[in-house]
């Protein structure tokens, strides 16, 4: 085989790769991927809490505090809240989420018991702040300790920012959540959407 052969083929991959090099450079760069549109944001998780003074909504935000929403939806799913009580209301907040609530005599233990599953995570977004209709993850020593009790705010509260977890907002019915008393009962919870499913 000559050189001169080899000198040409050697130019003529050279130039092959050269010309591929800038026809790479020349194509328009990739697409963005598409922001979420507006329809899209605004699906979310919604649950329904129905309670002896009547019923409110609570839309849910996965994107913030996935695990905690995970978990509470799969209680909802099994019923885990219905027949509970409010058992600590204030004037900030109504809570509820503790199974021994179904036990009046179990009174002095109450806010001391959960599912038994802790979430184990402590999801606390900046993004979400304890505005009144705020919903949050009440605890026991540290956040990851997290399971049902679940807290509605009635007032602004931002001393309680950056501590707990907040994984949903009132958006129907702040007005019962305004006229439940401790050991009101919590007929059921349900899911009413859940673009998950």
């Amino acid at each position: 085989m000559s050189r001169n052969w080899v000198r040409c083929a050697i130019g003529l991959s050279l130039g092959i790769i050269g010309a591929t090099a800038l026809a790479a450079q020349q194509q328009p760069p990739p697409k963005p991927a598409p922001a979420a549109t507006p329809a899209a944001a605004a699906a979310a998780s919604v649950i329904l809490v129905d309670t002896v003074k009547g019923a409110f909504e609570i839309e849910l935000f996965p994107g913030d505090a996935p695990k905690s929403v995970d978990h509470i939806l799969a209680l909802v799913r099994k019923g885990f809240y219905r027949g509970l009580r409010f058992h600590r209301v204030v004037s900030a907040l109504a809570q509820f989420g503790d199974p021994l609530t179904r036990n009046m005599t179990y009174r002095d233990g109450w806010g001391t018991g959960g599912s038994g599953q802790p979430i184990g995570v402590a999801e606390i977004s900046k993004r979400h702040l304890h505005v009144r209709g705020a919903v949050g993850l009440a605890y026991s020593g540290s956040a990851v300790n997290a399971d049902s009790q679940l807290y509605i705010m009635k007032i602004a509260s931002p001393s309680l920012d950056g501590k707990y977890a907040v994984i949903g907002q009132v958006t129907k019915g702040m007005d019962v959540v305004d006229r439940i008393e401790e050991t009101d009962v919590v007929k059921n919870v349900t899911v009413k959407s859940d673009p998950a499913k």
